[in-house]
């Protein structure tokens, strides 16, 4: 891997809460992520499951992870199977991680080769009363593929039809949705690696600019600081691409009195940055663009304030929707007429803010969680206010990932430009 070393007690503690949670006579079962093939022989690059990930540090395919706490032999009380490796693997795809070095990963003792899985199974299996399995029980998941998980548990169900089975996915989510401080320091890291990307595109970006360019900017910046690129597809929108949500063509000329949209942000150890900037193609911001990127940012100032322990999701984003109503009279974009005739499904300014203003973060860029949850310390959310003007082809968006703590938040992207003056010093500097 690029990244430094991650010490093992983050997934040995992760383990250990994921214990207190579970019922008497237990076995969780987790499953690393399919290779998925592209055409001929070739592959997409391997993306390891972030619920494995988590409790074993281990960023290999083929990997099995088996917990069951109460068995009587300790030895299977913790099992890890990783791929074994042999002369032919080493010569055409590198070496794999040897028993030791899963050990010194992951912090289990008992290490298996994958292809011993059935045997040790067998062994464990019977032991249990109830079997955790997982699934991606993400709100926003819209999958069309089998997975790995999804094929275990067919075949796991036909093999052994008498086990209770239960889902791992909620427990996932109230244990990964407060982030422990390693794993702060990771985000922070990616947080970092993101800065290092976005001050060097603010001294490139000019008129007669591609997108692509600027994406091949960050992409340089980012692997050179140990990162394996972009913690999602980048979007690199200029002028009226920015009113385009999931803009990631990112091929078009960005030209002189453009504003440049760039929602764009590193990963580091499989945990993800997300950042959203809103730049002036020319160096300078029009009296309009400037009035619609203060208002987003008095947006963005009043929600970050309130993601604060004991806030809830839907009260915060209410609130937030009001401060947006207000900001879009002054802009003259809606009318309090219209706010007085809107579709309460369908608030007036949801024409020019479509989206959410958090989400939350962490090894997914959507990260897991609950949110009927009350925003607790450890949480990590992003705070992405933004106003598209398409009938002006003018696009803001401002977003920086924020930590809840117990008195109250931290910016953890506080040290990356953002106030418009910041902006058109480091392009003009």
């Amino acid at each position: 891997m690029r990244y430094f070393p991650i010490d093992k007690i983050l997934f040995i503690e992760n383990r250990r809460r994921l214990t207190e949670l579970l019922q008497p006579k237990s076995l969780v079962i987790l499953n690393s992520n399919d290779t998925m093939p592209t055409n001929a022989d070739g592959t997409m690059g391997f993306k390891q499951s972030s619920d494995l990930f988590y409790l074993t540090g281990v960023d290999q395919e083929e990997t099995v992870l088996l917990i069951s706490p109460d068995h009587p032999d300790p030895k299977f009380r913790e099992v890890l199977f990783v791929r074994e490796t042999n002369e032919l693997i080493a010569v055409w795809e590198g070496e794999k991680l040897t028993k030791e070095q899963a050990r010194e990963v992951s912090g289990i003792q008992s290490i298996y080769w994958t292809h011993q899985y059935e045997t040790v199974l067998q062994a464990i299996v019977f032991e249990a009363e109830k079997v955790y399995l997982n699934t991606n029980e993400h709100t926003r998941s819209d999958s069309q593929v089998q997975t790995r998980e999804a094929r275990f548990i067919a075949d796991f169900k036909e093999r052994y039809p008498l086990h209770t089975l239960s889902r791992l996915a909620p427990l996932m989510h109230q244990l990964r949705a407060i982030k422990q401080p390693l794993e702060i320091e990771l985000l922070q890291k990616a947080c970092d690696i993101t800065k290092l990307g976005f001050e060097r595109l603010l001294k490139f970006v000019k008129p007669g600019v591609h997108e692509f360019e600027i994406e091949a900017e960050l992409l340089h910046e980012f692997v050179r600081n140990r990162s394996k690129g972009f913690a999602y597809q980048p979007i690199i929108a200029s002028g009226a691409n920015a009113c385009v949500l999931h803009y990631i063509q990112n091929n078009q000329i960005c030209k002189d009195g453009d504003v440049l949209l760039l929602d764009v942000a590193a990963e580091y150890a499989n945990y993800g940055a997300d950042l959203t900037r809103s730049v002036p193609v020319n160096g300078r911001f029009t009296k309009r663009q400037r009035d619609v990127y203060d208002a987003v940012l008095r947006v963005f100032k009043a929600a970050k304030g309130m993601l604060v322990t004991g806030n809830i999701w839907d009260e915060y984003h209410q609130e937030i929707g009001k401060i947006m109503e207000s900001e879009l009279i002054g802009l003259g974009l809606i009318t309090k007429q219209d706010i007085e005739n809107q579709d309460p499904d369908l608030p007036a300014y949801k024409k020019y803010f479509p989206h959410g203003t958090s989400h939350f973060l962490g090894l997914d860029i959507h990260d897991v969680g609950n949110k009927y949850r009350r925003f607790e310390p450890g949480m990590v959310f992003t705070c992405e206010p933004g106003i598209y003007i398409r009938e002006e082809g003018l696009g803001i968006r401002l977003e920086n990932d924020i930590l809840i703590t117990e008195n109250g938040n931290v910016d953890l992207m506080a040290h990356i430009p953002l106030e418009a003056e910041e902006i058109e010093e480091w392009m003009n500097g």
